[in-house]
Protein backbone atom coordinates (compact mmCIF):
# COMPACT_ATOMS: atom_id res chain seq x y z
CA UNK A 1 0.00 0.00 0.00
CA UNK A 2 1.51 3.35 -0.99
CA UNK A 3 0.21 6.16 1.11
CA UNK A 4 2.35 9.24 1.46
CA UNK A 5 1.42 11.77 4.09
CA UNK A 6 2.94 13.86 6.81
CA UNK A 7 1.98 14.24 10.40
CA UNK A 8 1.07 17.87 9.91
CA UNK A 9 -1.40 17.12 7.14
CA UNK A 10 -3.01 14.20 8.95
CA UNK A 11 -3.57 15.92 12.27
CA UNK A 12 -6.87 17.75 12.08
CA UNK A 13 -7.61 20.17 14.88
CA UNK A 14 -10.69 22.01 16.05
CA UNK A 15 -11.76 23.68 19.27
CA UNK A 16 -15.18 23.23 20.80
CA UNK A 17 -16.89 24.08 24.05
CA UNK A 18 -15.80 20.67 25.38
CA UNK A 19 -12.11 21.26 24.71
CA UNK A 20 -9.68 20.16 22.06
CA UNK A 21 -10.24 17.55 19.35
CA UNK A 22 -7.74 16.15 16.85
CA UNK A 23 -6.83 13.03 14.92
CA UNK A 24 -3.47 11.29 15.07
CA UNK A 25 -2.36 8.29 12.96
CA UNK A 26 -1.15 5.26 14.90
CA UNK A 27 1.92 4.63 12.78
CA UNK A 28 4.26 7.21 11.23
CA UNK A 29 5.45 4.81 8.52
CA UNK A 30 5.06 1.14 7.66
CA UNK A 31 2.17 -0.48 9.50
CA UNK A 32 2.56 -3.97 11.00
CA UNK A 33 0.70 -6.79 9.25
CA UNK A 34 0.00 -4.58 6.23
CA UNK A 35 0.17 -5.76 2.62
CA UNK A 36 0.16 -3.95 -0.74
CA UNK A 37 -3.53 -4.50 -1.46
CA UNK A 38 -5.16 -1.15 -2.19
CA UNK A 39 -8.66 -0.77 -0.77
CA UNK A 40 -11.02 2.15 -0.32
CA UNK A 41 -12.21 3.08 3.13
CA UNK A 42 -15.99 3.32 3.31
CA UNK A 43 -18.03 5.59 5.56
CA UNK A 44 -21.80 5.17 5.66
CA UNK A 45 -23.80 7.83 7.50
CA UNK A 46 -27.33 6.72 8.27
CA UNK A 47 -28.81 6.26 11.75
CA UNK A 48 -25.29 5.26 12.82
CA UNK A 49 -22.01 6.21 11.15
CA UNK A 50 -20.39 2.96 10.02
CA UNK A 51 -16.79 2.66 8.83
CA UNK A 52 -15.49 -0.36 6.94
CA UNK A 53 -12.25 -1.17 5.12
CA UNK A 54 -10.13 0.93 7.48
CA UNK A 55 -6.99 1.97 5.58
CA UNK A 56 -5.09 4.17 8.03
CA UNK A 57 -5.77 3.39 11.70
CA UNK A 58 -5.84 6.42 13.96
CA UNK A 59 -6.99 7.86 17.24
CA UNK A 60 -9.43 10.76 17.49
CA UNK A 61 -8.53 12.58 20.69
CA UNK A 62 -11.24 14.44 22.62
CA UNK A 63 -9.85 16.40 25.56
CA UNK A 64 -12.05 17.94 28.26
CA UNK A 65 -11.82 21.60 29.16
CA UNK A 66 -8.81 22.16 31.42
CA UNK A 67 -10.85 23.29 34.42
CA UNK A 68 -12.62 19.90 34.60
CA UNK A 69 -9.66 17.58 33.90
CA UNK A 70 -9.38 14.55 36.21
CA UNK A 71 -6.22 13.17 34.60
CA UNK A 72 -8.04 10.01 33.53
CA UNK A 73 -8.29 8.92 29.88
CA UNK A 74 -10.09 6.14 28.04
CA UNK A 75 -9.19 4.57 24.69
CA UNK A 76 -12.53 3.65 23.10
CA UNK A 77 -12.98 0.69 20.73
CA UNK A 78 -16.26 0.92 18.77
CA UNK A 79 -18.06 -2.34 18.04
CA UNK A 80 -19.31 -3.79 14.79
CA UNK A 81 -18.60 -7.50 14.80
CA UNK A 82 -15.02 -6.98 13.54
CA UNK A 83 -16.61 -6.14 10.17
CA UNK A 84 -17.45 -2.46 10.59
CA UNK A 85 -16.99 0.22 13.25
CA UNK A 86 -20.07 1.88 14.78
CA UNK A 87 -17.94 4.98 14.95
CA UNK A 88 -20.18 7.68 16.41
CA UNK A 89 -22.68 5.57 18.38
CA UNK A 90 -20.03 3.58 20.25
CA UNK A 91 -17.08 5.90 19.77
CA UNK A 92 -17.38 9.64 19.34
CA UNK A 93 -20.59 9.99 21.39
CA UNK A 94 -19.00 8.14 24.30
CA UNK A 95 -15.85 10.27 24.08
CA UNK A 96 -17.95 13.43 24.42
CA UNK A 97 -19.76 11.97 27.42
CA UNK A 98 -16.42 11.21 29.05
CA UNK A 99 -15.33 14.79 28.39
CA UNK A 100 -18.40 15.98 30.28
CA UNK A 101 -17.07 14.27 33.43
CA UNK A 102 -13.51 15.50 32.95
CA UNK A 103 -12.10 12.38 31.30
CA UNK A 104 -10.21 12.36 27.99
CA UNK A 105 -11.88 10.17 25.35
CA UNK A 106 -9.72 8.69 22.61
CA UNK A 107 -11.63 6.90 19.83
CA UNK A 108 -9.64 4.15 18.14
CA UNK A 109 -10.24 3.56 14.44
CA UNK A 110 -8.69 0.12 14.18
CA UNK A 111 -8.11 -2.03 11.13
CA UNK A 112 -10.61 -4.82 10.52
CA UNK A 113 -9.58 -8.44 9.87
CA UNK A 114 -11.99 -8.83 6.94
CA UNK A 115 -10.74 -5.85 4.92
CA UNK A 116 -8.20 -7.72 2.81
CA UNK A 117 -5.36 -5.26 3.40
CA UNK A 118 -3.66 -7.18 6.22
CA UNK A 119 -1.36 -10.19 6.31
CA UNK A 120 -2.39 -11.83 9.60
CA UNK A 121 -5.97 -10.69 10.15
CA UNK A 122 -6.50 -11.97 13.70
CA UNK A 123 -3.44 -10.09 15.01
CA UNK A 124 -4.32 -6.70 13.56
CA UNK A 125 -7.02 -5.26 15.90
CA UNK A 126 -4.97 -6.13 18.99
CA UNK A 127 -1.80 -4.65 17.45
CA UNK A 128 -3.66 -1.40 16.77
CA UNK A 129 -5.12 -1.31 20.29
CA UNK A 130 -1.69 -1.91 21.83
CA UNK A 131 -0.20 0.89 19.74
CA UNK A 132 -3.04 3.25 20.67
CA UNK A 133 -2.45 2.66 24.38
CA UNK A 134 1.29 3.31 24.01
CA UNK A 135 0.65 6.42 21.91
CA UNK A 136 -1.68 7.94 24.49
CA UNK A 137 0.79 7.16 27.27
CA UNK A 138 3.59 8.75 25.21
CA UNK A 139 1.58 11.97 24.80
CA UNK A 140 0.04 11.95 28.27
CA UNK A 141 1.87 14.95 29.68
CA UNK A 142 1.03 17.32 26.83
CA UNK A 143 -2.62 16.16 26.89
CA UNK A 144 -2.98 16.68 30.68
CA UNK A 145 -3.38 12.94 31.22
CA UNK A 146 -1.90 10.93 34.07
CA UNK A 147 -0.01 8.04 32.36
CA UNK A 148 -1.05 5.74 35.21
CA UNK A 149 -4.77 6.47 34.69
CA UNK A 150 -5.39 5.36 31.10
CA UNK A 151 -8.10 2.78 30.53
CA UNK A 152 -9.55 0.84 27.62
CA UNK A 153 -13.25 0.66 26.72
CA UNK A 154 -15.19 -1.25 24.11
CA UNK A 155 -18.72 -2.14 23.07
CA UNK A 156 -19.77 -5.54 21.68
CA UNK A 157 -16.89 -6.75 19.46
CA UNK A 158 -15.08 -3.61 20.58
CA UNK A 159 -15.58 -4.99 24.09
CA UNK A 160 -13.86 -8.14 22.94
CA UNK A 161 -10.94 -6.07 21.66
CA UNK A 162 -10.80 -4.05 24.89
CA UNK A 163 -10.83 -7.19 27.03
CA UNK A 164 -8.22 -8.75 24.73
CA UNK A 165 -5.90 -5.82 25.38
CA UNK A 166 -6.68 -6.07 29.10
CA UNK A 167 -5.57 -9.71 29.13
CA UNK A 168 -2.90 -9.69 26.37
CA UNK A 169 -0.70 -6.69 27.08
CA UNK A 170 3.02 -6.23 27.57
CA UNK A 171 5.13 -3.77 29.50
CA UNK A 172 6.99 -2.41 26.49
CA UNK A 173 10.06 -3.32 24.50
CA UNK A 174 12.94 -1.45 26.10
CA UNK A 175 15.26 -2.49 23.27
CA UNK A 176 13.08 -0.88 20.58
CA UNK A 177 14.43 2.13 18.69
CA UNK A 178 10.86 3.51 18.75
CA UNK A 179 10.34 5.37 22.02
CA UNK A 180 6.60 4.73 21.79
CA UNK A 181 7.10 0.97 21.59
CA UNK A 182 9.24 1.09 24.73
CA UNK A 183 6.14 1.99 26.76
CA UNK A 184 3.69 -0.37 28.42
CA UNK A 185 0.40 -1.05 26.66
CA UNK A 186 -1.27 -2.33 29.84
CA UNK A 187 -4.53 -0.45 30.43
CA UNK A 188 -4.98 0.78 33.99
CA UNK A 189 -8.66 -0.20 33.90
CA UNK A 190 -11.26 -1.70 31.56
CA UNK A 191 -14.81 -0.57 30.74
CA UNK A 192 -16.80 -3.23 28.88
CA UNK A 193 -20.19 -2.46 27.37
CA UNK A 194 -22.22 -5.57 26.35
CA UNK A 195 -18.92 -7.24 25.41
CA UNK A 196 -18.17 -10.32 23.36
CA UNK A 197 -15.88 -12.30 25.68
CA UNK A 198 -15.76 -16.02 24.94
CA UNK A 199 -15.04 -17.86 21.69
CA UNK A 200 -15.26 -21.31 23.30
CA UNK A 201 -18.48 -21.13 25.33
CA UNK A 202 -21.95 -21.76 23.81
CA UNK A 203 -22.78 -18.07 24.34
CA UNK A 204 -20.16 -16.94 21.82
CA UNK A 205 -21.01 -14.39 19.15
CA UNK A 206 -20.22 -16.46 16.07
CA UNK A 207 -20.13 -13.49 13.71
CA UNK A 208 -17.35 -11.77 15.64
CA UNK A 209 -15.46 -15.03 16.09
CA UNK A 210 -15.59 -15.90 12.40
CA UNK A 211 -14.61 -12.38 11.32
CA UNK A 212 -11.57 -12.36 13.59
CA UNK A 213 -10.39 -15.97 13.42
CA UNK A 214 -12.02 -17.42 10.31
CA UNK A 215 -14.59 -20.19 10.10
CA UNK A 216 -12.25 -23.01 11.17
CA UNK A 217 -9.86 -21.65 13.79
CA UNK A 218 -7.62 -23.91 15.85
CA UNK A 219 -8.53 -24.75 19.42
CA UNK A 220 -5.42 -22.87 20.51
CA UNK A 221 -6.62 -19.63 18.87
CA UNK A 222 -10.14 -20.05 20.23
CA UNK A 223 -8.81 -20.34 23.77
CA UNK A 224 -6.27 -17.54 23.32
CA UNK A 225 -9.04 -15.12 22.32
CA UNK A 226 -11.54 -16.38 24.91
CA UNK A 227 -10.69 -13.67 27.37
CA UNK A 228 -12.36 -15.20 30.40
CA UNK A 229 -9.64 -17.87 30.12
CA UNK A 230 -6.85 -15.28 30.01
CA UNK A 231 -7.53 -13.29 33.19
CA UNK A 232 -4.46 -13.16 35.43
CA UNK A 233 -3.36 -11.46 38.64
CA UNK A 234 -2.30 -8.30 36.77
CA UNK A 235 -5.50 -7.91 34.74
CA UNK A 236 -6.77 -4.36 35.41
CA UNK A 237 -9.88 -3.43 37.45
CA UNK A 238 -13.02 -3.68 35.35
CA UNK A 239 -16.46 -2.06 34.99
CA UNK A 240 -19.04 -4.04 32.97
CA UNK A 241 -22.55 -3.21 31.71
CA UNK A 242 -24.89 -5.61 29.91
CA UNK A 243 -28.61 -5.92 29.25
CA UNK A 244 -30.30 -9.05 30.57
CA UNK A 245 -32.42 -9.26 27.40
CA UNK A 246 -29.46 -9.02 24.98
CA UNK A 247 -30.15 -11.51 22.17
CA UNK A 248 -27.15 -10.48 20.06
CA UNK A 249 -24.37 -11.06 22.57
CA UNK A 250 -25.83 -13.05 25.48
CA UNK A 251 -25.21 -11.72 28.97
CA UNK A 252 -23.43 -14.99 29.81
CA UNK A 253 -20.34 -13.46 28.13
CA UNK A 254 -20.23 -10.82 30.85
CA UNK A 255 -20.98 -13.36 33.61
CA UNK A 256 -18.04 -15.51 32.50
CA UNK A 257 -15.71 -12.51 32.57
CA UNK A 258 -16.97 -11.33 35.95
CA UNK A 259 -16.48 -14.79 37.43
CA UNK A 260 -12.92 -14.94 36.07
CA UNK A 261 -12.13 -11.51 37.53
CA UNK A 262 -13.54 -12.57 40.91
CA UNK A 263 -11.53 -15.79 40.86
CA UNK A 264 -8.34 -13.80 40.34
CA UNK A 265 -9.20 -11.15 42.95
CA UNK A 266 -9.45 -8.35 40.38
CA UNK A 267 -11.71 -5.47 41.50
CA UNK A 268 -14.80 -5.51 39.30
CA UNK A 269 -18.17 -3.77 39.17
CA UNK A 270 -21.03 -5.35 37.24
CA UNK A 271 -24.33 -3.79 36.15
CA UNK A 272 -26.94 -5.99 34.47
CA UNK A 273 -29.89 -3.92 33.28
CA UNK A 274 -33.24 -5.63 32.71
CA UNK A 275 -33.89 -3.96 29.36
CA UNK A 276 -31.93 -2.58 26.45
CA UNK A 277 -31.21 -5.48 24.10
CA UNK A 278 -27.95 -5.16 22.20
CA UNK A 279 -26.10 -2.07 21.08
CA UNK A 280 -27.80 0.56 23.24
CA UNK A 281 -24.71 2.75 23.59
CA UNK A 282 -25.29 5.67 25.93
CA UNK A 283 -29.00 4.83 26.04
CA UNK A 284 -29.85 8.51 26.43
CA UNK A 285 -33.50 8.08 25.43
CA UNK A 286 -34.12 5.71 28.34
CA UNK A 287 -33.40 6.78 31.93
CA UNK A 288 -33.13 3.17 33.06
CA UNK A 289 -30.50 2.32 30.45
CA UNK A 290 -28.56 5.55 30.76
CA UNK A 291 -28.16 5.00 34.51
CA UNK A 292 -24.92 3.19 33.71
CA UNK A 293 -23.33 6.56 32.85
CA UNK A 294 -23.65 7.87 36.40
CA UNK A 295 -22.53 4.52 37.79
CA UNK A 296 -19.42 4.73 35.61
CA UNK A 297 -18.76 8.29 36.80
CA UNK A 298 -18.91 7.12 40.43
CA UNK A 299 -16.70 4.10 39.69
CA UNK A 300 -14.07 6.26 38.00
CA UNK A 301 -14.04 8.53 41.06
CA UNK A 302 -13.62 5.49 43.30
CA UNK A 303 -10.84 4.20 41.07
CA UNK A 304 -9.11 7.57 41.18
CA UNK A 305 -9.18 7.64 44.98
CA UNK A 306 -7.96 4.04 45.10
CA UNK A 307 -4.99 4.81 42.85
CA UNK A 308 -4.07 7.89 44.89
CA UNK A 309 -4.20 5.84 48.11
CA UNK A 310 -1.86 3.21 46.63
CA UNK A 311 0.78 5.79 45.64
Amino acid sequence: MRIVTTLTTVILMSFTASGQEFVLPLYPGKMPFSNDVIIEEKVTKEDVTRISNVVIPDIAVYLPARRFVTGQAVVICPGGGYRILAYDHEGKDIAKFLNSIGVAGIVLKYRLPVSGNVTEPYKVPLADAQRAMRLVRYNAKKWNIDPSKIGIMGSSAGGHLASTLGTHFDYGNKASSDSIEQLSCRPDFMILLYPVISFTAPCTHKGSRDALLGEKPSRELLEYYSNELQVKSDTPPTFIVHADDDKGVPVENTLLMYAALRKNNIPAELHIISEGGHGFGLGTSNDHLSSWENNLKLWLKWLDKRSETKK
